[in-house]
């Protein structure tokens, strides 16, 4: 019934001579105010460049941008981005410019790990520099899906390749000695290139983002390398600490990585 039809019932047993038990009286509690909608997060605007910016490239990145604030983190990163063109690097949400991240570097398409995100932002880490990220407005690129991960510690001298956060398969690996450390920290998989020599158990090497912590240290033909992860010809090795930075794999080890790793996928470098 409306209310309308309820109100005039209640007339008709006033109107009544023979009395009845007395109906209780109701009231009706005010309706409780809307909540409050919660305020949108303001985007931060991403200033023109005000000057000709330098581009990342295989051996050099700008000064300026910020460190990486879970460079030891574990949790996985699920999602990446590729840029579609050449995209400006800023050092906060709304920050100073710093550089472009092409799509391609030598002819590899790009695509790198989001770490960090705000309303309208993307945090990256960033390929030539070791524990470095920039951001990103969210327009420009396309996103990419990341299942994989690999963790290097180099106190165990292991290897673990992880798909959906659960390991998959671990092994004993060669990395960079005292003088040529395997650079801690969050990087991920370039690219990959293919090897000259036996040593290389003929199998392609995988380029990583992350470059030797002292270029001085390394032999000068290495000095504008990228670590790398690579077969290895010699098994004994494995679980020392034996090459110039690299990660050396056993030769069906690296095979399982080709396999299943792409670009963009992360790789954690702890002690």
């Amino acid at each position: 019934m409306g209310l309308a039809a309820l109100m005039g019932l209640a007339a008709c047993a006033a109107g009544e001579r023979t009395p009845g038990p007395a109906a209780p009286a109701v009231r009706l509690a005010p309706s409780a105010p809307p909540a409050p909608s919660a305020a949108p997060e303001t985007v931060a605007p991403a200033a023109a460049p005000s000057g000709e910016l330098d581009v990342i490239t295989y051996t050099h990145v700008p000064a300026g941008l910020p460190a990486d604030p879970g460079p030891a983190s574990l949790d996985p990163l699920t999602e990446g981005l590729h840029p579609t063109r050449r995209l400006v690097l800023y050092d906060a949400p709304g920050g100073e410019p710093r550089a472009y991240l092409p799509p391609t570097i030598r002819g590899v398409t790009v695509v790198v790990p989001i770490v960090a995100t705000r309303p309208g932002w993307s945090a990256v880490l960033l390929p030539s520099v070791n524990r470095r990220i920039g951001w990103l407005p969210d327009h420009g690129w396309q996103a990419r899906e990341l299942t994989d991960q690999v963790v290097v510690r180099r106190g165990d001298r292991t290897l673990t390749w992880l798909r959906a956060g659960v390991p998959r398969k671990a092994w004993s690996v060669a990395i960079g000695t005292a003088r040529t450390p395997t650079p801690l920290g969050r990087t991920f998989v370039l690219g990959r290139t293919g090897t000259r020599g036996s040593h290389y158990a003929g199998l392609d090497a995988l380029v990583l983002g992350a470059v030797p912590d002292d270029r001085d240290a390394v032999a000068p033909g290495l000095r504008d390398a990228h670590t790398g992860i690579h077969a290895w010809y010699r098994k004994s090795v494995f679980g020392h600490a034996a090459s110039n930075g690299c990660v050396r794999m056993p030769r069906e080890a690296q095979r399982t990585l080709l396999d299943n790793l792409a670009a963009g996928t992360p790789i954690t470098v702890v002690d």
